[in-house]
């Protein structure tokens, strides 16, 4: 896969986070994605295949009081980096990145690692 294609699913990823809009993330997931996010510690929860990859993202990009600042996007062939902070209640956030695979146009592996904050961020379960 082409670098520009890569960039171009992580544009589309982070966007339905950034606007509320889980929708986009429907075509961008593929059967076999295997994603970790990145709570509880040390390891994060593991959610295997496309149900359970978009519906945990959905929750995450319908919570109205949350929201992601993207602070970089990096794509090299079918692998990106994306370095967020992730906003919840009362101002506080937690930054972090996400190792991501992209095959035949589709996520595949999506692996969340973050800065331990000082409380949990209220993620879906």
């Amino acid at each position: 896969m082409q670098t520009n294609e890569t960039a171009e699913i992580m544009r589309r990823f982070n966007q339905a986070f950034l606007d509320h809009e889980p929708a986009i993330l429907k075509d961008l997931i593929a059967p076999d994605c295997v994603m970790e996010s990145i709570q509880p510690a040390p390891n994060g929860t593991r959610y295997e295949g496309y149900d359970a990859c978009l519906a945990f993202w959905e929750a995450l990009a319908t919570e109205p009081v949350t929201y992601f600042d993207v602070e970089d996007t990096i794509a090299m062939g079918d692998r990106a980096i994306i370095r967020w902070r992730f906003n919840f209640g009362d101002g506080r956030s937690v930054r972090g990145v996400n190792l991501m695979h992209v095959r035949d146009g589709r996520i595949v592996e999506a692996l969340g690692y973050s800065k331990s904050p000082g409380q949990s961020a209220p993620l879906p379960e």
